[in-house]
């Protein structure tokens, strides 16, 4: 018994140091009468016990229903209320043709990552972090990833600060002021005070312990984003403004130079409306598997579906919001133009009912992207400590994230304006790039061959996509300039 205790004990050390949420096998014992008719394939997997203790591996009691809910929560966003701004500078055809290519590639790395999260027997991988380090070693996978896994996990939340605190306000503007422009009698809050009330709320709700207790905020952040997006383009169906021309921005533009960097910035509005990729893996950590069935078909079916319903959202945002604004279209999309366009056929309470569903996603969408640093926090405790979170120190690391994103936001508000520039740097890479690289190094397919060569030029083409985002994002900048209002959103 004790050689025993001894063994497990060692394997779960060496689990622990090659920087996986490794499975060990609990190997049943024949001479006991309760497991003389068990078969091999009846091993069940025991998760490592520190893993236990963490966030995104606490609970994996989860199915296909919940990894839909925060794949579709994770991914649709109102990055996509910007789509039209791409099809304005590129025309129908091939803004069309660009944001087919973008979601079949960003579908195909997602399946990719499914595959990968249980590429060794006995081990998996629910962190992307980990997945990285991995295949292409500790050194250079932390070098590669932690930054842009960092960032799109903490600096999504705080673009969720931003965008929900602004929508809020829109919101009391929209609903305090009366026909002649003036408040209800009430003196507007700054924008300080809305991002904290959201932040407020945020971390409120990001009380709930694991991913899987999630679950459910994940469904209400979906039927709302669903529900917001359909209204979206379905009402930009009516009241279509007058004087809508579809000739491209681009043919009103001299420079070759700046043609280009306006093509390279529409492509990289198509490319950003897709994210999610850096939480996948941890969803999947919270599908049950065994010995003889995996996570992966169940994970399978849940980025199918969402995938679908994704595809539903999002294509007749760009198709039908650049049928409808094209030269009209407000510089920061949909959710700031809105009003204007629909001020005089749509009644204050509908348009407050559209600006309420998109507070409720970006406060269940934070959740999902939270949890990672959640996570990271607990794992440095835990390491330290070598014991579980007591629960007021996971209160104190979930306020204190609160604190320090809200800070983040106040300082920078203009953060959106940088999201192309970021995006180039993080999202591109872990979404487009990255994905490619690791099944190479991990799944080693025949060099040269079919397989090898087309993981390759994909994996290439999308860090050179990234090179050219982050140069023509530059170029923009130093062209029009940027407005730093620091601290005064």
């Amino acid at each position: 018994m004790g050689e025993s205790n001894e063994s497990q004990k060692l394997i779960s050390e060496l689990a622990l140091l090659q920087h996986s949420d490794s499975k060990f096998v609990i190997q049943i014992d024949p001479t006991t009468t309760e497991s003389n008719h068990s078969s091999p394939s009846d091993q069940i997997q025991i998760q490592h016990p520190k893993d236990e203790w963490l966030p995104l591996t606490e609970s994996r009691n989860g199915n296909t229903y919940f990894a839909v809910f925060h794949i579709l929560n994770s991914n649709i966003a109102f990055q996509a209320l910007m789509l039209h701004v791409a099809f304005a500078t590129l025309g129908w055809a091939w803004g069309s043709v660009c944001l087919s290519i973008a979601f079949i590639w960003q579908f195909y790395t997602i399946f990719l990552l499914t595959e990968l999260h249980e590429s060794v027997s006995g081990i998996r991988h629910s962190r992307y972090l980990f997945l990285a380090m991995s295949a292409f070693g500790s050194t250079l996978g932390k070098i590669a990833v932690l930054f842009p896994v960092m960032y799109l996990s903490g600096g999504t939340c705080v673009m969720f600060i931003i965008t929900g605190g602004g929508t809020m306000k829109m919101l009391f503007k929209i609903l305090c002021e009366n026909d002649n422009g003036e408040m209800c009698g009430a003196h507007a809050p700054s924008g300080v005070v809305w991002f904290l009330v959201f932040t407020c709320l945020a971390i409120l709700i990001a009380q709930l312990p694991n991913l899987n207790s999630v679950a459910a905020v994940s469904l209400v952040g979906v039927v709302t984003a669903i529900s917001y997006c359909t209204l979206f383009w379905s009402l930009s169906l009516k009241g279509r403004p007058i004087g809508v021309s579809y000739t491209t921005l681009m043919s009103q533009q001299e420079s070759t130079v700046v043609k280009i960097s306006d093509v390279i910035n529409a492509i990289g509005i198509i490319v950003l409306s897709f994210r999610g990729h850096n939480v996948v893996l941890e969803i999947q950590g919270t599908l049950p598997s065994n010995l003889k069935e995996t996570s992966k078909e169940l994970m399978r079916r849940g980025v199918t579906i969402s995938y679908i319903l994704i595809a539903m959202c999002v294509f007749p945002l760009a198709i039908v919001g650049f049928w409808a604004y094209r030269n009209q279209i407000h510089g920061r999309g949909l959710l700031f133009g809105f009003q204007q366009f629909h001020k005089n056929q749509l009644s204050k309470f509908s348009v407050g009912a559209i600006y309420v569903l998109v507070i409720v996603h970006c406060l269940c969408s934070f959740q999902v992207y939270a949890m990672p640093v959640f996570d990271n926090l607990e794992l440095r405790y835990t390491s330290i400590k070598n014991k579980k979170c007591p629960q007021w120190v996971r209160i104190c690391f979930r306020l204190f994230f609160g604190g320090l994103a809200f800070f983040v936001a106040v300082a920078l508000p203009f953060l959106p304006s940088l999201a192309a520039l970021l995006g180039g740097i993080t999202l591109v890479p872990v979404t487009y790039a990255y994905p490619c690289f690791m099944w190479l190094a991990i799944k080693k397919p025949r060099t040269k061959g079919i397989i090898w060569c087309f993981n390759l030029v994909l994996g290439s083409l999308g860090m050179l996509l990234g090179v050219f985002m982050v140069a023509a994002a530059i170029r923009t900048l130093a062209d029009k300039g940027l407005k730093a209002n620091f601290f005064k959103p």
